[in-house]
């Protein structure tokens, strides 16, 4: 059997950056067990299967696989399998709200056009929920090679989600960020202790006049990623958590840049949008660009 597929680097539109993708236009007839081995050859952070709708309200199903699991949900594999599907015809140019079948149900994007070329995309995703905050920062600093002095003491290490959860861990800068180690068994043990997620998002808030509003990074072993390029599942969540502990306000909110994968080679740019206040958030939008770099066969 030959498989069509198209490999994006997502949050990106500069071939070679970014965080990679493969979208199999056609999942008919596959099983999980076997999008779950195809997932682990393609070894990228995720690949996706289309296949017909399941859903009242939405137009396609889109199954999402790490090289481990499946996932209820995923901002990349969204947001780039919405530029293969352009790209391939099913959503027709001048589209501007397509809506994916997900593990959490109907997800809407927004599509923004220049003339008949897809340019932007925005995932809408679910209201933030905010979860337990880890009192003890020591131990979620020494999970990732830091000290508890790297820790900003000012804003909380919380798990919050937007669909998936996150433990979000503030740092002093850039280069505190940079000297974080991806340990698997650390944060492993840190979940056990904790019962929150083994899902580590940690972040700088950039200084003042700089083109971003954070710098992050993300480990997320479980799932078979050492380290992820850019996860628009987490930025959500990120947004929100910035937006709660006042670190942007009003129009900032809805322009908010975080800057992850410079670590591993791979810059990405992911735009958060959310509308509402501190103590109600309404609205949670990511987005960001996608670009084709190749096409193949996957012969099974």
């Amino acid at each position: 059997m030959a498989l069509a597929f198209l490999q994006y680097d997502v949050f990106t539109g500069e071939v070679l950056t970014g965080n990679q993708l493969a979208v199999f236009l056609d999942g008919r007839g596959l099983q999980p067990e076997r999008m779950q081995a195809i997932a682990r050859e393609m070894n990228f952070s995720e690949t996706t299967f289309i296949v017909p709708p399941e859903q009242p309200g939405t137009d396609v199903r889109m199954r999402i696989f790490t090289p481990g699991v499946e996932l209820p949900m995923a901002g990349h594999p969204t947001i780039g399998s919405t530029f293969a599907l352009a790209h391939a015809g099913t959503i027709p140019p001048g589209t501007v709200r397509f809506v994916f079948g997900l593990g959490v149900g109907p997800t809407p994007v927004d599509l923004e056009w220049e003339d008949s070329r897809l340019r932007f995309v925005w995932m809408t995703q679910r209201l933030p929920e905010f979860g337990p905050v880890l009192e003890n920062r020591t131990a979620a600093a020494a999970a990732i090679g830091l000290d508890v002095r790297d820790v900003v003491p000012d804003l909380p290490v919380q798990q919050v989600s937007c669909g998936l959860p996150y433990l979000l861990i503030p740092l002093r800068d850039k280069a505190t960020v940079d000297r974080a180690i991806s340990d698997a068994g650390a944060i492993r043990r840190l979940s056990v202790a904790t019962a929150m997620d083994d899902s580590v998002f940690l972040f700088a808030v950039s200084p003042a006049g700089s083109p971003e509003t954070v710098y992050s990074r993300m480990f997320a072993s479980q799932f078979g990623v050492l380290e992820d390029a850019a996860t628009g599942s987490a930025s959500g969540p990120l947004g929100a958590y910035l937006v709660r502990y006042h670190v942007v306000a009003g129009a900032a909110a809805g322009q908010i840049l975080c800057l992850q994968g410079v670590a591993m080679g791979r810059p990405s740019r992911i735009y958060v949008a959310i509308e509402g206040t501190a103590a109600a958030i309404t609205s949670v939008k990511v987005g960001g660009e996608a670009i084709l770099v190749a096409e193949g066969q996957l012969l099974i």
